[in-house]
């Protein structure tokens, strides 16, 4: 009996309403449909799909909600650009959020800075130069000798590199990781193991020494430096497997 059952297809759990919307998708790109690009009635999909028409306005209240179409004024629906970020950004709140999912945020926000490199020297003016000098100052001026930045000052800092960046996605990336960052930044306050941390090349790379990389280094050598900088983070989360 039971070499009969491995033959049995499973049943079908997904809600119409779910199928709707997996079979409105993949209308979308078997029509090759764009952005901008007017969508079928509600009534029309109905028929065609053989389904109610609540059912149909169901699915298309998802898809608009994830960005994917909208209505637009005596055009009816039509499909959308969708804003990834934003879908994110409600959602992006610590305390909602497992330590699983906050520890793999934090990894990827590590995995930025350090992809970030090649675009910071092909997009750096002095301005933005000059801005990051000001920065390192204002820090300088209140440091207190500690390996520890304080939270402001590692915000003003990354951030500005996440503008001379140039790219819009990424910037608004290291927005919507601040409230996780913030969040890993205060649980490792707790830990005053850090201000003890000895480096593997025995030198704590500070922000200064960075923005003196990103003037006369190279994308190889600030990548390099950045690794250093962030030694500490890579080390509790590579061997603790925790933020």
């Amino acid at each position: 009996m039971t070499k009969q059952l491995k033959n049995i297809k499973p049943v079908d759990t997904g809600s119409l309403v779910d199928k709707v919307e997996v079979r409105l998708l993949a209308f979308f790109k078997e029509n090759n449909l764009k952005p901008g690009d007017a969508i079928p009635k509600e009534l029309d999909f109905a028929e065609s799909l053989g389904v109610s028409r609540t059912v149909v306005r169901e699915a298309l209240l998802r898809l608009r909600t994830l960005g994917l179409v909208e209505s637009k004024k005596h055009r009816g629906m039509i499909l959308k650009q969708p804003d990834i970020i934003n879908n994110f950004e409600r959602i992006m709140d610590p305390t909602l959020l497992g330590e699983n999912t906050l520890k793999q945020l934090f990894e990827f926000r590590l995995i930025l800075e350090m992809g970030m490199a090649d675009f910071l020297f092909e997009n750096r003016t002095q301005k933005d130069m000059d801005e990051l000098e000001e920065i390192v100052e204002t820090g300088e001026a209140t440091d207190t000798g500690k390996i520890r930045f304080t939270l402001d000052k590692e915000v003003a800092f990354h951030g500005k590199l996440y503008q001379i960046s140039k790219n819009e996605t990424l910037q608004r990336f290291q927005g919507l990781l601040l409230p996780v960052f913030e969040y890993v930044y205060l649980k490792e306050t707790e830990n005053t193991d850090l201000d003890e941390y000895h480096y593997t090349t025995g030198t704590f790379v500070t922000h200064r020494m960075l923005l003196d990389n990103l003037k006369i280094g190279t994308p190889e050598t600030f990548r390099n430096a950045m690794r250093r900088h962030l030694e500490p983070h890579f080390d509790h989360i590579l061997k603790k497997g925790q933020p």
